[in-house]
């Protein structure tokens, strides 16, 4: 995994802008107590065809301008034009934004159409001819194969159109077998990819609704932790400190393993990541 080593790791972390004032209150909070951690980049996330793409562009905005560190949006190309991307790329360019990730997306629904670009890879090069080399350029991988793709050597050779394409870095969709990961990542450096592959990291805090998640994304969650989770029923308390202890496991054997840092998929809550952050002696501020 050498070409993975990356000293010291980058940690990031990924919210969904706010449909009211109130939750946008809450992610206030949520992104002032996360930021004193220092991390390298925070994402914001994008809804299918574009659906909150105002809210996205003021969320990392805030993110960028008040805390000072670097805003990411997430850019989805399904349902969209060249002429929609172009203003999109234009706007984050003129508030200082330099860090995009780059998604296909999902259709929304009652559309027939994908629009002007069918896949990533599409829209990573269409971002290269529009901007050069103004942006950071982070994509999607999938340790565990993406759900709409056929087998997992055709999701590699997806992943590949990616990078070559233009690609600075990735992070993967979220998983709870550290063994899919470093055989994704040795899989990739046998076809000569070298990049950094940041692992995706989901906190457990709510079973019936991670099991809902991995439905719809095809993450994997291992027969022993869902038995785990299913004893514990309605009992919150156990569930997050189960978690807790899992997730903090997984993200130690992976920085152990040489993953190149950690992005933590936060659901706009900060205390489930401070107390891995904590777990993993990654120290706090004074």
């Amino acid at each position: 995994m050498d070409t993975q080593k990356h000293y010291p790791p980058v940690f990031s972390f990924e919210f969904f802008p706010p449909k009211s004032d109130e939750a946008a209150a809450k992610l206030r909070e949520t992104t002032s107590q996360l930021a004193v951690l220092k991390p390298r980049f925070c994402s914001v996330t994008f809804g299918a065809g574009g659906s909150t793409r105002e809210r996205t562009f003021e969320t990392v905005v805030e993110i960028q301008e008040t805390t000072g560190i670097e805003g990411a949006p997430h850019i989805s190309c399904i349902a969209s034009t060249k002429a929609n991307i172009r203003e999109v790329l234009q706007a984050y360019q003129s508030r200082g934004i330099r860090h995009i990730v780059a998604l296909r997306g999902d259709m929304p629904s009652g559309m027939l159409s994908a629009g002007e670009f069918r896949y990533a890879n599409e829209l990573v090069e269409f971002i290269r001819a529009e901007t050069g080399d103004h942006f950071h350029i982070e994509v999607a991988a999938y340790p565990e194969t993406h759900p709409q793709a056929p087998n997992y050597a055709a999701d590699l050779r997806n992943f590949k159109r990616k990078v070559e394409a233009g690609a600075n870095a990735a992070i993967t969709q979220y998983f709870y077998n550290a063994e899919a990961y470093f055989r994704f990542v040795d899989d990739c450096e046998k076809l000569g990819l070298a990049l950094p592959i940041v692992p995706g990291i989901m906190p457990i805090t709510n079973y019936s609704q991670l099991a809902r998640f991995s439905e719809a994304c095809g993450a994997d969650i291992p027969r022993w932790m869902r038995k785990r989770l299913e004893q514990y029923g309605d009992d919150r308390k156990a569930i997050r400190a189960f978690g807790l202890e899992v997730v903090s496991d997984l993200c130690r054997r992976l920085l152990e393993g040489g993953a190149p840092g950690l992005h933590f998929y936060t659901l706009n809550q900060a205390e489930a990541t401070l107390g891995i952050w904590r777990n993993l002696g990654l120290g706090m501020p004074a």
